[in-house]
């Protein structure tokens, strides 16, 4: 029964661990702060969303990899590691799920848009 208790604590703790280490990679930005970090040229602009949403209208200079499709990982494993990379989706479900991503492949700087492209056209 200890032995049980200790190693489900263990396995909690690992998990409370793990997300934080990723989520001090990505930084919650709002529309304002986003806009600030995209006009930097050495952020890499990710739109994760399906590429039909993206066909839709996306912010300019973006490259769409959909977090929803098989690739992500391959094609997000080509962008530059040691450069900072914007990520936004629709309102941010999706933008979280890639920048959680992102981060657990070893991108040290990941800017997330909240709200999504929903709050960007705002």
């Amino acid at each position: 029964m200890k032995t049980t208790l200790f190693f489900i604590t263990f396995l909690a703790l690992t998990a409370c661990i793990q997300a934080q280490s990723v989520s001090k990679q990505v930084i919650n930005q709002s529309v304002a702060d986003f806009k600030k970090t995209i006009s930097n040229k050495k952020v890499q602009l990710i739109d994760v969303r399906r590429p039909d949403e993206f066909a839709e209208g996306a912010i300019a200079g973006a490259s769409n990899l959909n977090v929803q499709d098989d690739s992500f990982k391959t094609l997000a494993a080509q962008l530059d590691r040691k450069k900072p990379v914007a990520v936004y989706c629709r309102s941010g479900v999706r933008g979280t799920k890639a920048s959680n991503i992102l981060a657990e492949m070893g991108f040290k700087k990941i800017y997330h848009l909240e709200g999504g492209y929903l709050a960007w056209t705002k």
